[in-house]
This record gives structure tokens, C-alpha cells and sequence, in this order.
């Protein structure tokens, strides 16, 4: 499986982007799903995951009720629709695909193959 991903940009605080995770090789209903992002100088953390067969959907505190994570059937991809984006959003996004969770959905262990991210920038 290989994951490609595609949206990012520089926007001002209170705008909108659409990431995409292009999947190739697999599904991406077949896999546990996510997104993570890292800011400069921090560690990698959990954004979104759609879990695998009706599993459900759950995003992080800092970003319930604006961002929404989707599959596009037609295109074979994973979105993440970003609204009233803050400073704090700022970070490099990556998209993972995991076989099966063992514990944590939102531990980034967990997750076997990675995109090499896209940038976001937010400016106040």
C-alpha cells in the first residue's frame, strides 16, 4: 500500500483546506485509516481515524466540529476537510493506513504504512 498525500498550503486563521491521501495497492474501507501531524519541534499526534467496518469516527479534542475525515470511493482517497483553521493547526499532515489496531487507534505505532506528508501553514 502506498499513500500519497496532497492539499496542503498557507492559509490565514479562520480558512479552510482539503488534504487528500491518494491509496494505491488497497482500499482504503479495507484498512483502519488516519491522520496525524507534527509542528516543528514536536512529536507526531493523532488527528482523525475512520475505523474499518462501521468502527466509527473520532477526532482529537482541538479539532472536533472542524475538521471531517472521509473516504472518497471514486477516487480511492482519504480526506480531511479543515475549516476554521487556527495558528495552532499549523503542522506537516501525514495520512496512515493501518492492517489491524492491537490497542490504540490513536497511537501512531499502530499504524504499518505512511504518506511523506503535506504542509500546512496557518497565519494569524
Amino acid at each position: 500500500v502506498q499513500l500519497v498525500e496532497s492539499g496542503g498550503g498557507s492559509v490565514q486563521a479562520g480558512g479552510s483546506l482539503r488534504l487528500s491521501c491518494a491509496v494505491s495497492g488497497g482500499r482504503p474501507s479495507n484498512y483502519e485509516m488516519a491522520w496525524f501531524r507534527q509542528a516543528p519541534g514536536k512529536e507526531r499526534e493523532f488527528v482523525a481515524a475512520l475505523r474499518r467496518e462501521g468502527g466509527g469516527i473520532y477526532y482529537t479534542d482541538s479539532v472536533k466540529g472542524r475538521f471531517d475525515i472521509s473516504i472518497d470511493t471514486a477516487r480511492n482517497a482519504l480526506n480531511l476537510q479543515m475549516n476554521s483553521l487556527k495558528p495552532e493547526d499549523t503542522a506537516d499532515y501525514y495520512c496512515a493506513a493501518a492492517i489491524w489496531i492491537h490497542n490504540r487507534f490513536a497511537d501512531r505505532v499502530e499504524y504499518d504504512y505512511w504518506g511523506k506528508g503535506t504542509q500546512v501553514t496557518v497565519s494569524s
